[in-house]
């Protein structure tokens, strides 16, 4: 074996170095620029320690801190292990388990001491304070390769049970690697990690809150203490991160839910809304809305039964694949006695239905299907339950009853095409009306699946091709292709939308599916007159109406355009002698098609602008003696300074333009 290894860079150019040169050698001998810059190493396309020995021929890429993504995921990875090490030189006896990086940060589990008790926010500042002590101290993050039955002693050893339960279940034989920081502290880590503690900046981290979780994320194990903490690679980033923070959370949909009096939650009905007359408003705005979008598109809009017989989920495959998440009932009442309900073996079981997609199957059934009546486009606004974890439903972005603007494309092999491109088309319109930049991504056929590999090529290659001739498949619409994350049971596109603070929701979707309509046997004669299967195109563009205007509202901080704002102006008095005038300019308004409310209260005219600017109402209409004189009003709209004088007839037709919902029927 030569002692020789051939190293090629990325400019294609190669070198020859001794076999257990470091990368970081290698950036020694291109400059002292690259030495000081680079952080980590891409070797054959794997991110690897610096200072991880090269021990053949590879293809060598140094990462510095302006490769961003590579960059992050290392000093988050860091921060976390810096912040076990913290935790246990704080608090002797503590144990850890696992502190994985996040999006924008990191936490770790612990195991806190009985005596001690489960870790509280109230802590955090000592901990920061001792992170930043060992980030100063520079202590070098050392790699070494431990036999697995020696490591499972050295965690028993230490008290580690959490950790020695783990490293048992790895193979054996299994050679693990862990990391040193310094020669005090150790935990087994795939890795990479960055050279040395001193390499992150102490200023561009912060722990952030304490939870509750679950050894291995079940209920059924030990408790432990999390620790979340977010993390950057500079002070600057950090601030940045930390004022959309405070900006989400004065955008959070639950606080101006309550505030602008939309929705409210309560635990009798865990999981579900209470949508309250404001509220509701912008869910009816927004079903006309898609209803005149869907008509323009040529769908068929249907209504399908909540409650189906489970063998109409066993055939579908949703039975055996969602029916831990499913509502069921047995279809017979059962006997009780004091143990409870008595279900016999042979009692026929309903399900709230989870989706609607069997059911629009059982409609396109009915009947005989040509090859001259596809496409056929069902849309329906399908209400489904699912019985999301406790812990998971989150407001309105996840619930378990649910509408969602649900529509399924029977179509021949030969429109997939066009028929993604127009839905390609329909969403980038609807998108942008609402102000929302998106990207698309293309999830990619998953380990395990149905169907054939032939099945995902043609599939994949549609949907790949259809946004190609929307002239979407570019890197302006973040065009991205994911290997292994598309369903069971077809690939799928996504639309991630960003929100006017830069987050990213994924919300549209649609798949070409082939399965489904085979399991349930779906069929049109063709112009052969034999029987084919129709593909089946699953496709939403609000996703659910819950969590659509859950977006909405933090994406317009409860700032609604008029036309969707549920009290899109208020008459306002100044003083009790314009009362006949502000009840005659409302009745104008409201039989113009406005959504007006009067204010006829005794109190100052500033009190009542600060409370209508709270509840987010577009347009104020101020009138006073003098405007009941002239027929004026005085305008003061939310957001702008000032106010503007103008007749009670121009403010009118001015509301009225604002207030006309957009109509894609002419688009």
């Amino acid at each position: 074996m030569s002692d020789l290894i051939r190293v090629t860079l990325p400019d294609g150019s190669a070198r020859e170095v001794a076999r257990g040169t470091t990368p970081a050698q290698i950036a020694a001998d291109i400059g002292p620029g690259l030495a000081k810059a680079a952080i980590a190493a891409k070797i054959d396309g794997e991110l690897s320690d610096i200072m991880r020995p090269l021990e053949a021929d590879v293809q060598l890429a140094l990462v510095t801190s302006k490769d961003e993504e590579e960059a992050l995921e290392l000093a988050r990875h860091d921060f976390a292990h810096i912040l076990a090490e913290a935790v246990q030189n704080l608090f002797p006896g503590t144990q850890i388990t696992f502190g994985p990086s996040t999006a924008d940060g990191f936490y770790y589990d612990f195991a806190p001491t009985a005596d001690h008790g489960p870790f509280r926010d109230e802590e955090l500042p000592a901990i920061e304070e001792e992170m930043r002590r060992i980030i100063a101290a520079n202590k070098p993050l050392r790699r070494e390769v431990w036999d697995r039955n020696d490591l499972i002693a050295r965690w028993q050893a230490d008290g580690e049970t959490f950790k020695a339960e783990w490293a048992a279940e790895l193979p054996e034989g299994d050679e693990i690697s862990v990391y040193w920081s310094g020669d005090e502290w150790m935990d087994m880590c795939r890795g990479p990690h960055l050279a040395s503690t001193g390499k992150l900046d102490p200023a561009a981290f912060k722990l952030t809150r304490v939870s509750g979780a679950y050894w291995r994320g079940d209920q059924k194990n030990a408790q432990l203490s999390r620790i979340y903490g977010t993390g950057w690679l500079n002070k600057k980033q950090l601030n940045a991160h930390m004022m959309r923070l405070e900006e989400a959370a004065k955008r959070d949909h639950r606080k101006l839910g309550q505030e602008m009096d939309l929705f409210h939650l309560q635990q009798e009905a865990h999981g579900s809304v209470f949508w309250h007359p404001n509220g509701f408003v912008i869910w009816r705005e927004l079903e006309a809305y898609m209803r005149r979008a869907i008509d323009a598109a040529g769908y068929k809009e249907v209504k399908t039964p909540q409650v189906m017989d489970a063998r109409q989920w066993e055939q579908s495959g949703h039975w055996g694949k969602y029916r831990e998440n499913m509502f069921v009932i047995p279809d017979e009442v059962p006997n009780v006695d004091d143990d409870g309900p008595i279900i016999s073996n042979d009692a026929d079981w309903m399900a709230l239905k989870p989706m609607n997609c069997p059911a629009h199957v059982l409609i396109f059934r009915q009947g005989i299907k040509s090859y001259r009546d596809l496409p056929l486009r069902i849309y329906e606004n399908g209400c489904c339950h699912r019985n999301e974890p406790h812990g998971a439903l989150h407001g309105l972005m996840r619930v378990r009853q649910f509408t969602q603007d649900d529509a399924h494309i029977f179509c021949r092999e030969d429109q997939i095409v066009s028929e993604v491109r127009a839905f390609c088309e329909l969403a980038d319109r609807i998108y942008k009306e609402f102000g929302f930049t998106y990207s698309i991504k293309l999830a990619l056929r998953p380990e395990k699946r149905f169907g054939t590999e032939e099945m995902w090529d043609m599939a994949e290659n549609e949907l790949r091709n259809a946004v190609t001739e929307a002239g979407l498949a570019t890197p302006e619409y973040g065009w991205e292709e994911l290997p292994g994350e598309g369903a069971f049971y077809a690939p799928k596109l996504e639309w991630h939308l960003t929100d006017a603070i830069g987050r990213t929701w994924q919300v549209g979707t649609i798949q070409s599916d082939r399965v489904l309509p085979e399991r349930l046997d779906a069929s049109y004669i063709g112009e052969d007159g034999a029987r084919h299967r129709p593909v089946m195109l699953h496709r939403a563009i609000f996703g659910s109406y819950e969590r659509f205007i859950g977006i909405l509202i933090e994406h317009f901080a409860g700032r609604f355009p008029t036309w969707l704002a549920p009290v899109q102006t208020v008459v306002a008095t100044i003083v009790s002698d314009a009362d006949d005038y502000a009840k005659e300019a409302t009745a104008k308004l409201q039989a113009a098609g406005i959504r007006v409310e009067c204010d006829l209260r005794n109190e100052k005219i500033n009190y009542k602008v600060r409370e209508h600017s709270l509840a987010k109402v577009p347009h104020l209409l101020v009138v006073g003696k003098r405007e009941a004189e002239e027929g004026t009003v005085a305008i003061r709209t939310l957001g702008q300074e000032g106010q503007r004088m103008m007749s009670l007839d121009e403010a009118i037709a001015m509301l009225q333009a604002e207030a006309k919902a957009p109509d894609l029927r002419g688009a």
